[in-house]
């Protein structure tokens, strides 16, 4: 690990690439590769781009992959795909809408899948933007999966969460009542030709003034996509917050609240899988399962057992 860590230092693309899959595919030693590449992160900033399918976050994040190399910085990006629940395979389409990108040494690009994950972000994409930070790109853009109404995941990762809405989808109403109104550091209302624009303004002035956010104002920002248009400003204003961030006590609190729910998520996932393991190997709670209808008796029960024998193995 601490070799394989080290050739993510000195920028060694395809170690890049063997590590996420290492985090993708749950290695046994993953926790021991990210704990030797968290003394390396290099502070990229991260910026997330969620929304509801068919925004253009994916084209979004093309134009700005091309903005960010026009100043000579490196970029990675980690766009996420759902998963079937039927199959359990995802189609990663954002590999062909980024193609172009891909012979530039100073762009990565990849793909992952949402396993299931109901806030956008499976653990493993986390862990693969860890990596990417490690191995010194100057920006990394996450995009979600696009499921309108269970996204609130960027907010633990991202540093800035661009909210990509269009005029008329009905998409302020959606993200009225799933709440994710509240974790957008800026508003970019993309296809900003058609009509309705004014009005999907008003909409979310009225949600600020509601929401009374006394810290950071999110702008708002127009954008053509297709016209390459408004893409300098979304990424000004992505700065703009990043240095809001870094100047202030509101900053803090937000990196500290982040730690914390990484933290959390990490004990209870290996806790997840302790108990699991713990479960599978006892052939008697297979016989359980087929002959008692309680549920809840029997997760109470399973455990009390794991407790007492030390919390699993």
């Amino acid at each position: 690990m601490s070799t394989l860590a080290e050739r993510i230092k000195n920028q060694d693309q395809r170690a890049l690439a063997k590590a996420i899959t290492m985090v993708d595919n749950d290695h046994p030693e993953k926790l021991s590769l990210l704990s030797e590449i968290a003394t390396q992160k290099k502070h990229a900033h991260f910026i997330g781009l969620t929304g509801s399918p068919g925004a253009g976050k994916s084209s979004l994040v093309d134009r700005m992959i091309t903005h960010i190399r026009s100043m000579d910085k490196t970029v990675a990006v980690i766009a996420v795909d759902p998963t079937s629940p039927f199959s359990g395979g995802a189609l990663l389409g954002d590999r062909f809408r980024m193609h172009k990108h891909f012979a530039d040494p100073g762009v990565f690009i990849r793909s992952m899948a949402t396993r299931g994950s109901l806030g956008g972000l499976s653990r493993s994409t986390k862990d693969a933007i860890r990596v990417c930070d490690a191995y010194g790109f100057d920006y990394i853009l996450i995009e979600t999966v696009g499921v309108g109404q269970s996204e609130l995941d960027i907010m633990k990762v991202a540093d800035t969460t661009a909210l990509v809405l269009t005029p008329n989808s009905g998409d302020v109403l959606q993200i009225f009542k799933a709440g994710i109104m509240e974790i957008a550091d800026v508003f970019v209302i993309n296809k900003a030709d058609l009509p309705g624009v004014q009005k999907l303004k008003m909409q979310l002035k009225e949600f600020l003034h509601i929401s009374d956010q006394k810290d950071w104002k999110p702008p708002m920002v127009e954008t053509i996509t297709t016209e390459n248009k408004g893409i300098a400003d979304v990424f000004r204003a992505c700065e703009n917050h990043r240095d809001f961030l870094n100047q202030t006590d509101a900053g803090k609190k937000k990196r500290k609240q982040q730690l914390t729910f990484e933290v959390y998520e990490l004990i209870r996932e290996e806790l997840w899988k302790d108990v699991e393991r713990f479960i599978s190997r006892d052939p008697s709670k297979e016989i359980a399962l087929q002959t008692e209808n309680d549920p809840y008796q029997l997760a109470k029960q399973w455990l009390l057992e794991w407790r007492e024998k030390g919390g699993g193995e």
